[in-house]
């Protein structure tokens, strides 16, 4: 049984505990067994022990409490994407770029069991649904801005001729590919195949596989060369 809409539960009394994440930290051992369309708030109130009550004091609806361990989990992907956002120099580039794929891996790998649901479930529910489409955004326009502050026009000049091309000489060498839809494609994609590494299946199940392929794909469609 979901909150009862428009009103909280009284604040829960006569416990010490921040009931808040006690909720939240049962909730997510949960997940390490069952997946989240299995779970009931009656599963949650047994494995937290804490009165009804006290649940919809603090949350509405088992939605709410995965909402709030998503935004915890992406709250560290954000911060691990910041070398790449941030570098300046073009020989950083392959590093920045697999430093963050390395490191995006490594957080879908620790918070699986969250990650996975929300994938498997954020069309289930309105407010899951504008969670992930938020989040995705936030990735997608990180990533769309460091896309078209790299785009420069220059001239390269090769030994069989002149070419007057549009090309970057700091950024990406694809400038007629709208960056906001590059920047899209690059963030989705990674959601899934980081998500097929969660449920072990090949080849992204392996690790440095999945950073290989992902470093791969991001270099060859931002700059001229692969290793650039």
């Amino acid at each position: 049984m979901e909150a009862r809409a428009g009103r909280r539960a009284p604040r829960p009394k006569d416990d010490d505990r921040d009931l808040r994440e006690v909720i939240l930290a049962a909730t997510r051992r949960l997940l390490d067994e069952r997946r989240f369309d299995e779970l009931s708030v009656a599963d949650i109130l047994a494995a937290a022990q804490v009165a009804r009550g006290s649940f919809y004091f603090y949350f509405a609806s088992k939605h709410e409490v995965l909402a709030e361990l998503v935004r915890r989990a992406i709250a560290r992907g954000h911060e691990v994407a910041q070398p790449w956002l941030t570098h300046d120099e073009p020989d950083q580039r392959r590093a920045a770029v697999r430093h963050g794929i390395s490191q995006g891996a490594r957080l879908w790998r620790e918070e699986a069991p969250v990650l996975r649901a929300i994938v498997e479930n954020w069309r289930t529910d309105p407010q899951l649904t504008a969670l992930w489409h938020d989040q995705m955004a936030g990735f997608t326009a990180a990533t769309t801005e460091r896309i078209t502050s790299e785009r420069v026009t220059s001239e390269r000049v090769t030994t069989e001729r002149v070419t007057t091309e549009r090309v970057t000489t700091d950024g990406a060498a694809t400038p007629d590919v709208d960056p906001a839809a590059l920047g899209a494609a690059l963030t989705w994609l990674g959601e899934r195949l980081y998500y097929l590494a969660a449920l072990d299946v090949a080849p992204f199940a392996d690790e440095e596989t999945l950073v290989e392929v992902l470093t791969h794909i991001w270099m060859t469609s931002l700059y001229s060369e692969p290793g650039s």
